[in-house]
């Protein structure tokens, strides 16, 4: 008797990469194209600006808040050019004000149907977390989809040069 087995090859159509300006992300920006072009899918390129960091302004100031989505969005849209010019056709990038964690977990993978999340490694030690909090980990904990941690650049080395 001959059993068939059949394989079901995860298939991530919509990829979500978390983008802040650090090393990590642009690592976890470099592995979620290639993830995304071997899928056939779109790529969501996320920034959220962190409203605590408004928290010190003794009056909430509307040109800081716009000077701080044109930065963000002059830096997604560099992603973009990269993107495509690595031959992805469906790229897009959302922009949104509050806590990191939850927009990230929560709030822009039921709005955006994502199905897998991929964060840069934080540089956090104990203490930083203890204190900041990792949205890495809150990430992993709460998003309704899949998440992958990138510690590696493309040669799967770290950032001391070490292959994994």
């Amino acid at each position: 008797m001959i059993i068939g087995v059949v394989i079901m090859l995860q298939q991530y159509k919509k990829v979500m990469v978390a983008i802040d300006g650090s090393k990590e992300a642009e690592a976890a920006f470099k592995k979620a194209v290639n993830v995304t072009m071997r899928n056939d899918g779109e790529l969501v390129l996320a920034h959220v600006i962190d409203t605590r960091a408004f928290q010190t302004v003794s009056s909430f100031d509307g040109v800081l808040a716009e000077q701080a989505n044109a930065l963000a969005q002059q830096t997604l849209d560099a992603y973009v050019v990269q993107a495509k010019e690595a031959g992805l056709t469906n790229v897009s990038t959302i922009i949104e004000y509050g806590s990191p964690k939850t927009i990230i977990a929560k709030q822009f993978p039921k709005e955006q149907n994502i199905d897998l999340i991929m964060l840069g490694a934080t540089g956090l030690n104990a203490v930083e977390r203890l204190f900041v909090g990792s949205v890495s980990e809150y990430v992993i904990r709460q998003a309704p989809c899949d998440v992958l941690i990138v510690r590696t650049d493309l040669d799967n080395k770290t950032s001391t040069g070490k292959t994994k």
